[in-house]
This record gives C-alpha cells, structure tokens and sequence, in this order.
C-alpha cells in the first residue's frame, strides 16, 4: 500500500509541472502581449499627436523651476534647419529603418558608441523613455524604434525631435532656441543660424549657438556643408515638403 501511495504522489507531482509550466508561459504570452499592444498604443497616439512633454523635460522643470518650450508644425520652421540637424546627428536619415548599421559597424571598429544612434532612436528616447544607458532602456528603445520608422513618417519624426530636444538648459524645442539663441521665430532662421544650432548638439549646455568656440564655429561650418550635400544627393528627400 505504501508503495502505491508513493507512485500516486509521483504522477501527481510530475503531473503539476507540466501545467505550472503551462500557466506561466500563458501569463509571459500575456505579459509580452500587452507591453506590445501599448507600445503600438502609444506610438500611434503621437504620430498624430503632439507629445505634452516628455520625462527628461519634466525632471527638468522640477530642478529648474521652469522650461522655455512651445510646439511648432515643420511647415513652419525653416527647411535648413530640419536639413542641418541630419546633416549633423544622421546623415543617411532617410536611408535607414532606425538604425544606421554602417554607423554602429564604424562606431565599434573605433571603441566609440558616438555617431551611432538615429534622429529615430533619440526620438524614441527622449519621448517615451528615460535617459541612461542601462540596459532596459536599450532594449524598449530597440524595439520600439523599428514601429516609430513603421508607423510615423519620416517628416513627423523630424518635427518631433525638433520639438523635444535640447538646446540649452531649460531650453527644449526649435521655436524656443530660435528666439533664446538668435531672436527669431524658427521661420526665420537662416542656413548659418541652422547650422550652429545643429552644431551645439549633442551637448548643448556645454556649447553655445550664439556665442559659439572655435571648435562649435568649424563643426557649423562642416554642418552646413553636409546639409547643403544630403540636399542636393537626395538624403532629404524623405522630410521635405
């Protein structure tokens, strides 16, 4: 009797792994399931609607009090500078799905992460996640960059990342920068004007667009010879009207 109390209690056990096993892979399908369906969620939400602010904006404000930021259409924003800013953080903008694979080959063969992430990424980052360089953050940014390039135009991703990034302390978005730097509207900004914005990126509180180094003055100068090439070669062609 003892023995087959013992079997009845082995079957038992070996019988309840198998749906345990189950009911935890169905709560990971699930769980995987919803992430998704947010991230697509919201990732077509803000193609057609402007983002309110973003993290990195809100922990700002609350250290700083205050941001100097207004939202633009890119109709209204002068075209040199949607073209300076690829000429200077993503060249081949228009030629990629989310991520430049020739600049990540290049970065590795050089031991520098510089140069390797897309205008698209940086979107992702600065609109829907945080900054850091931790590992979550890598892989939400990496999966959801390829739905931002599949569910948002090339043009309207360019008009969100000239709304939200940074281009000095407090200073978040193109119109705020236009009149903080040079005392435009973005309408009126000039090639030069464009070119040393694109040019105090990606350490705009460390460099100044009206006030610019030598250093900031030459790469303004290699910035608007490369917005003036992807123009004419057809790298713009995908976010100019």
């Amino acid at each position: 009797m003892a023995r087959k109390k013992t079997r009845k209690s082995t079957k038992t056990k070996t019988a309840a792994r198998p749906r345990w096993t189950r009911l935890l892979f169905r709560w990971w399908l699930r769980t995987v399931s919803v992430v998704f369906l947010l991230m697509v969620t919201l990732v077509l939400l803000f193609s057609v609607v402007n983002p309110p602010t973003t993290i990195y904006m809100m922990q700002e404000s609350r250290r700083l009090g205050a941001l100097d930021q207004q939202w633009v259409p890119l109709k209204n924003v002068a075209p040199a500078m949607a073209r300076a800013v690829v000429a200077a953080e993503d060249a081949n903008f228009c030629n990629h799905w989310g991520f430049d694979l020739i600049a990540i080959r290049t970065a590795i063969a050089e031991g520098s992460g510089r140069g390797a992430s897309t205008i698209s990424q940086q979107v992702v980052k600065n609109v829907y996640l945080w900054h850091g360089r931790n590992w979550s953050r890598k892989v939400l940014e990496a999966l959801m960059t390829p739905l931002v390039e599949a569910l948002w135009s090339k043009r309207r991703i360019i008009e969100v990342y000239l709304n939200v990034v940074e281009f000095d302390e407090g200073v978040f978005g193109v119109k705020a920068a236009a009149r903080h730097y040079f005392g435009v509207g973005p309408e009126a900004l000039s090639d030069v004007q464009a070119a040393r914005l694109a040019a105090i990126l990606p350490l705009p509180k460390e460099r100044s667009a009206s006030n610019p180094s030598n250093s900031v003055r030459r790469r303004a100068a290699a910035v608007l010879d490369g917005a003036a090439t992807i123009d004419v070669d057809g790298r713009a062609t995908c976010f100019q009207s």
